[in-house]
């Protein structure tokens, strides 16, 4: 038995979600004729109250096309100095939309309006024009921790009044939906985009599905092709994305579960210096200086458990739809056994 804790990208369909997608009609996107594409889309664009969608291979795709439809080259961006936007997307910012980021450092990758109003340029010649507020919710490298409603209506109410627009990674929304009081429908009146991931918690095998007005995703669109995105018979990919909105939403809190009983387990470990809090199904931990990453790393390997360095000696576990009670105390039992 493998146990993958490495990413919730791992995932694997079952057979329900392949018996969907094997029985997906289907068509050419780029003609605009993929009725399983354009039934995702409406799908989820009717669940956010957006006017569109459009879906793409990945979620870097839909931030980057976000970004670039946001923004003019010169401008620049807020985020946390966290985002993925900034640490995990290749540079996009600046090689597909010739547009900066200036980073904040917020709490737990979440950034307050303050500090946005804080980092608003003047109008000068001289600086850059701040144009765009990009959040991640929930935050990858914060260890999953999320936004609450109140957080991301004052960011909005800056953004309103100083005309930035308004961005939001969604990688785990649904992570981060499920443990609040906020619904899809909240947040799409909040955001003038969102990127929705359907191939992280909610075990689709590939796909991001970015949201918006119908001008805003008219525009993506064409974008997307530049960037090579524009797929051909993709229903058999967004049929996997369909199962997974109608199947896997509300299993999540299994996921976190199961993350946070781990978590507990492992304050417990001489060799573990500390473990940021756990919101979601994200955990972060550090080793003391005693053991190398690369080595504790290699330790769960021989005991087929895949994990991954996270920095210096930082490593994370990300618990999943394929990740079992059964799994867990496995894992459980080897960090003991590694700890004696």
């Amino acid at each position: 038995m493998i146990i993958d804790l490495r990413s919730d990208t791992v995932t694997k369909p079952t057979k329900a979600m392949l018996d969907a997608m094997l029985n997906a009609e289907v068509g050419d996107d780029v003609f605009n004729e993929e009725p399983t594409v354009n039934a995702l889309e409406k799908k989820i664009a009717t669940l956010f109250g957006k006017e569109a969608g459009l879906f793409c291979p990945s979620g870097t795709m839909t931030n980057q096309i976000a970004i670039k439809v946001h923004t003019q080259p010169g401008d620049e961006l807020l985020c946390d100095a966290t985002a993925h936007i900034y640490n995990y997307e290749g540079g996009g910012i600046s090689s597909n939309s010739g547009v900066q980021a200036k980073l904040i450092n917020g709490e737990r990758g979440r950034i307050s309006a303050q500090q946005v109003l804080e980092n608003i340029n003047p109008t000068y010649d001289w600086l850059t024009h701040t144009r765009l507020v990009c959040i991640e919710n929930t935050a990858n490298r914060a260890g999953g921790s999320y936004y609450s409603f109140q957080e991301m209506q004052k960011l909005k109410e800056v953004c309103t009044h100083n005309n930035l627009n308004y961005h939001l990674d969604g990688a785990r929304i649904f992570n981060a939906i499920v443990e609040n009081d906020y619904t899809p429908l909240d947040l799409g009146n909040l955001f003038d985009s969102i990127s929705v991931c359907l191939s992280k918690g909610l075990g689709a095998p590939v796909g991001s599905v970015l949201l918006g007005n119908n001008e805003f995703i008219r525009k993506a669109r064409r974008v997307r092709k530049v960037f090579g995105g524009g797929m051909r018979q993709a229903g058999y990919l967004a049929a996997a994305g369909i199962y997974a909105l109608d199947n896997n939403i509300n299993r999540l809190k299994d996921d976190h579960k199961r993350a946070k009983q781990l978590a507990n387990t492992m304050l417990k470990l001489s060799f573990i210096e500390s473990v940021l809090p756990v919101d979601t199904n994200i955990i972060i931990f550090n080793l003391n200086t005693k053991i190398k990453p690369e080595d504790f790393v290699l330790k769960l390997a021989s005991q087929n458990i895949k994990a991954v360095g996270f920095g210096k000696q930082a490593i994370r576990f990300v618990t999943h739809l394929d990740f079992t009670d059964d799994m867990l105390t496995k894992v459980e039992a080897t960090l003991v056994q590694m700890d004696t």
